[in-house]
């Protein structure tokens, strides 16, 4: 069970709840404070003075008053005219985490929702209603407007949602999971969308999925370093005491671990004075990648941890103030730099693919393979991996650089957070699939490399991907082969291989 209170939520627990099904809760002490913004929104109305998002309308649209009679309807058409949004709908994890991160940030107290609304929130996780939300529209301030207004429609009933993989219209999936629709009340609706959740929602699925690619590319580095029985001594723990970047030294120490007991690395004098930059530099680019992760999710922690809606009430001094909290550009700047930082993992990997596949550069068999121009190889694997490179190259121009005014010119500035979290799922998994090359490629290549000299560690990952793929022969429909070493990689099935021999890698 995740049970939110609008604190001490964390990345991994979000994704852990999303993916293994864990029922959601709400904390009965923190509802009591959200019944006092509650109760504080319904002295406004009793007041009568004019409240941005209570009795107002919305954006440009401030100055307009709204009666009391009239609070009701305005909520439900601010759901109804900010659900317009376009795009392949998002994945029902991505949904599923944002319901979870919105339901937190409401249960801070400061947004003057009801507590019911809150409940029938998570109960949508928890019966398995997943509402449809397009994945295009959001321009990052104000929220995400656009992606949240989808997933309240479901709430009063409209829009669509998946229920035991059936797609239907909202109501009827909330009537087959045995729940009912809410009128919304004052403030509900604009607290419902004003928010960063659906930038953020992708987020913490990369952040996860992220840590696993960022230590399975230490594991690729270190087969490949066999593989070409690279020179370790720039893994020396000193040479790294003198420049003490964390990420660096974190990587360094890792492949200590992973290569220890090879007589590859180890073993014997080598040929050349210094490796190519693509072995000697890993833990320098490795590491940097490494430290903007952890940057990132400093960053994002806090926000899953935080109110993101305007206006923000204050009960127990009985204020409202109208700001900005909503603005993604912290969230937006960090993923940008998270797609910098993967890119440049898929770049220095496909260089050690070549590397590997080069008969120049690895005085192993033309593109690994024994009779080479009647077979090809791993040939167009590389080409492959360039092309990703180069794609990648592309998707990590920052998002958040741009911005385009919106609501008459009042919303003047926007961040464009939900196409930098995007662009980022997209980053991953090109990564994700340059790196199986690398580690099908170099598994082939060390069919040629006495593998009883192989470290314990990178012998137990040897064997995992040869379980499943067989050493290349002749040529072979590869397609499949590198579909099944991107799974045992994202999966995270290569990295307990290796952990299973030298302990979790850091």
């Amino acid at each position: 069970m995740l049970k939110l209170s609008g604190s001490n939520l964390t990345s991994q627990a979000v994704v852990r709840a999303v993916r293994e099904g864990w029922t959601i809760s709400l904390d009965t002490a923190q509802l009591a404070k959200v019944s006092q913004a509650r109760e504080l929104v319904l002295r406004l109305l009793d007041e009568g003075a004019p409240v941005y998002g209570i009795n107002t309308g919305f954006g440009k649209l401030a100055e307009t008053s709204i009666s009391r009679e009239s609070v009701a309807e305005l909520q439900r058409n601010l759901i109804l005219s900010h659900s317009c949004g376009v795009g392949e709908p998002f994945s029902g994890e991505v949904v599923k985490a944002m319901i979870i991160l919105r339901a937190n940030a409401l249960m801070k107290g400061h947004s003057g929702i009801r507590p019911e609304v809150i409940r029938l929130l998570v109960e949508l996780v928890n019966q398995n209603v997943i509402p449809v939300v397009p994945s295009q529209g959001s321009v990052g301030a104000s929220g995400d407007l656009v992606p949240l207004a989808h997933m309240s429609a479901v709430l009063i009933g409209e829009g669509e949602a998946y229920y035991r993989d059936q797609r239907l219209p909202g109501a009827k999936a909330l009537e087959r999971a045995g729940l009912s629709p809410v009128q919304l009340e004052a403030k509900e609706g604009l607290a419902l969308i004003n928010g960063t959740q659906a930038m953020t929602a992708q987020a913490v699925l990369a952040l996860y999925d992220g840590l696993i690619l960022l230590k399975t590319a230490d594991v690729a580095a270190s087969l490949t370093m066999e593989a070409l029985r690279a020179i370790p001594a720039p893994l020396d723990e000193k040479v790294h005491a003198l420049r003490p970047h964390g990420g660096q030294a974190l990587v360094a120490a890792n492949l200590r671990r992973l290569l220890e007991g090879s007589g590859l690395v180890y073993g014997g004098e080598h040929d050349r004075i210094q490796d190519a930059y693509s072995l000697r530099c890993v833990p320098q680019v490795h590491g940097a990648t490494r430290d903007a992760y952890s940057y990132v999710e400093g960053v994002i922690n806090t926000e899953i941890n935080s109110v993101t809606d305007n206006p923000i009430l204050f009960p127990e001094e009985g204020q409202v103030i109208s700001a900005g909290n909503f603005h993604g550009q912290p969230v937006a700047l960090a993923l940008d730099f998270l797609g910098i930082a993967l890119s440049e993992l898929g770049n220095i990997s496909e260089r050690r693919i070549e590397r590997l596949v080069n008969p120049q550069l690895s005085g192993l068999p033309p593109f690994l393979t024994e009779r080479s121009g009647l077979n090809s190889g791993y040939m167009i694997a590389q080409y492959t991996a360039a092309s990703l490179v180069s794609e990648n190259k592309v998707l990590a121009h920052p998002a958040s650089v741009d911005s385009i005014p919106t609501s008459a010119n009042q919303e003047d500035h926007v961040s464009m957070g939900s196409i930098a979290a995007r662009k980022l799922g997209s980053i991953l998994a090109n990564v994700q699939n340059i790196v199986a090359i690398e580690i099908l490629c170099a598994c082939q290549a060390l069919e040629f490399r006495d593998k009883g000299q192989l470290a314990p560690a990178t012998r137990a990952v040897y064997d995992l991907v040869r379980s499943a793929v067989p050493r290349l022969d002749g040529d072979r429909f590869l397609a499949g082969e590198l579909k099944t070493v991107r799974d045992l990689a994202a999966s995270g099935r290569v990295l307990q291989a290796a952990a299973g021999a030298v302990g979790e890698l850091a």
